[in-house]
This record gives C-alpha cells, sequence and structure tokens, in this order.
C-alpha cells in the first residue's frame, strides 16, 4: 500500500515544529523535557551551560544533580547531607501538575523555574533569571517554602514523610475512584532491624534506612511516589500499573536490596533485607482499607520467613 501523501496540513506541522525548536534554543530562558522515567531528553543551550548537560537520552534528573553537586554547579545545596537534599527534591518532583518555585543557582543567579507535568509523566521545566527583581519580601518566601518541605518530608531520609505520602495516596485514590487510572501500593518493613541497632548501634541503624529509601527511589518512576511511614516502615505508590508489573517492581527493589552494603568498610560484610505486603487499590476503597490489605500482606510475607513480598487480591 502507498504511503498517504504528504498534505499541506503535514508541511504546516513541520514548519511549526522546527520553528518551535529554534526559538526554543536561541531562548535566554532554561528549557528542558524530561520523559517518564525523568531522562533529559531535550535542553536547550540556557540550560545545557547552567548545568553543564547534553540531551543524550542517557542523563537522569537525579544523576545530573548529583553531578553538579560535585562539580560546583546549578542549585545551591540548602542542606549539610546532599543525598538527603537529593531525596527531598526527588520526591516533590513531577507530583503536581503545575509547580513553580525559586531557586538560587551558584553562579550568583536567582531563577524563577516552573514544571509542567503530563499524566503520562512526561515534564516540561522553565526557568527564568529574575535576579534583577525587587528582592522584597524573600527570605519571607524562602521561609514559607522551607516550612512547606519541611512539613513534607521525612528529616532522616530527605523522601517524603507519613503525611505526604498518605496525601499522595489519596490524591492517586481519587482518580482510581473515577477510573481514570490504577494504583498498586506496597508496604514494606525492614528485617530484623532492631538486631542492626543493637549490635551495630544506632548509626548503622540510620546508615540502613536512609539506604533503603535510596533503594526506593532509584526503584521508582517520577510518577510514583514513596515515603517513610515511621520506624524502619515505608510505603511505595506504584502508579497506572498492573499487577505484574507491580510485582517485578517489588522483586528488583528486594533484589536490589539484598545487594546493597550501605555501612563502614568494616562493616561491609553486613547485608541487609526487606518484607513488603502488595495490593491493587478498588474502587470504593478508602486509605484505610488499602493500607489494612497491604499491612496484611506484609504480615503474611514476615510471617513465610521475611526476605520476600505477599500479594493480598
Amino acid at each position: 500500500m502507498d504511503a498517504a501523501p504528504f498534505s499541506q496540513a503535514d508541511a504546516e506541522q513541520t514548519l511549526l515544529a522546527r520553528q518551535l525548536l529554534a526559538l526554543h534554543q536561541a531562548s535566554p530562558q532554561l528549557l528542558a523535557l524530561f520523559d517518564d522515567q525523568d531522562v533529559l531528553r531535550f535542553a536547550n543551550e540556557a540550560f545545557c551551560q547552567t548545568f553543564d548537560v547534553r540531551p543524550d537520552g542517557q542523563t537522569r534528573w537525579l544523576d545530573m544533580m548529583r553531578r553538579n553537586l560535585a562539580s560546583g554547579r546549578g542549585n545551591v545545596m540548602s542542606a549539610a547531607d546532599a543525598e538527603a537534599w537529593l531525596a527531598g527534591a526527588a520526591s516533590r518532583r513531577g507530583k503536581q501538575p503545575f509547580r513553580a518555585f525559586e531557586a538560587d543557582l551558584i553562579d550568583g543567579r536567582w531563577i524563577w523555574m516552573t514544571e509542567t507535568t503530563q499524566p503520562d509523566g512526561w515534564m516540561f521545566c522553565s526557568a527564568s533569571d529574575i535576579t534583577a527583581l525587587k528582592i522584597d519580601g524573600r527570605t519571607l518566601r524562602q521561609e514559607r517554602d522551607r516550612a512547606l518541605r519541611a512539613a513534607q518530608t521525612d528529616a532522616m531520609t530527605g523522601i517524603s514523610n507519613r503525611a505526604h505520602v498518605l496525601q499522595q495516596m489519596q490524591e492517586q485514590l481519587s482518580r482510581v475512584q473515577i477510573g481514570a487510572g490504577q494504583m498498586a501500593v506496597a508496604l514494606l518493613d525492614l528485617d530484623h532491624f532492631k538486631r542492626i541497632n543493637d549490635s551495630l548501634g544506632h548509626a548503622a541503624g540510620d546508615a540502613v534506612i536512609c539506604d533503603f529509601a535510596r533503594q526506593l527511589q532509584a526503584c521508582s518512576r517520577r510518577v510514583d511516589a514513596c515515603g517513610r511511614m515511621g520506624g524502619e516502615e515505608f510505603a511505595l505508590l506504584l502508579v497506572d500499573v498492573s499487577a505484574e508489573q507491580a510485582q517485578a517492581v517489588i522483586e528488583r527493589l528486594l533484589e536490589r536490596t539484598r545487594q546493597a552494603a550501605p555501612l563502614a568498610p568494616e562493616q561491609a560484610a553486613m547485608r541487609y533485607t526487606a518484607s513488603a505486603g502488595l495490593t491493587l487499590a478498588r474502587s470504593g476503597d478508602t486509605i484505610a482499607e488499602l493500607c489494612h490489605r497491604a499491612d496484611e500482606a506484609l504480615y503474611q510475607a514476615k510471617a513465610a520467613g521475611r526476605d520476600r513480598w505477599m500479594w493480598a487480591g
């Protein structure tokens, strides 16, 4: 069958796309496009110069930020613990259709950043240099933003705290109720955690908790959410996945956990594991019902020997 002829409308769309790309490349604004895996797919010259990056289809946002922090480029980090700061930033990233905020750059500029996120997880970022604007009220705004971040963030790990992850669970559950999406919920618990604290000390226990938070984020997409529910208990929300896809994520997470070695060299031989209870949200579920099913499955995983996951249908 012959290919359809290239119409005048097609030609017009191609011309518009080329013009838009040329204007984006020439713009002094910082412009970037990230896919649903948070991989940089497009960036104009202003963005590339600021963050010392090229859109090669391989660079994830977290890797870009880590490289910038190491080389003294990009954003000013407002915390002593770089990984906790990054975890907190990642836990807020892409969780709303639109977000705008101020940011300081290490080169002295002050920018106004916007993030527009589609339901499929693709995100368009735009930043304008507002250094020359009046700064009246800036300190007050920054204090407000810091207070909001603190209210949503687990202080130790930097990922979402219990209140924030439950808020995100409710938002996704509302989508499920109207048939606009699906959600899998996993509740996770570190195995024999008391033994780690008792034998190696609380500093080692804290290191394990922080390491597991990183494993959670590494297995999550930007549209997903994860948080620390308290102590050694965590939650993972997987958006618009099938039961099989959710199970594959949990299996990958537990395998990463088995291989992790977060402690000092003299304790490097120590490994830790986790157990998980997994369920799919149902139309009509409340948060309490959803968490109860996942918690029951977690209990079954613990009872069956730990270092595994169980499913609640």
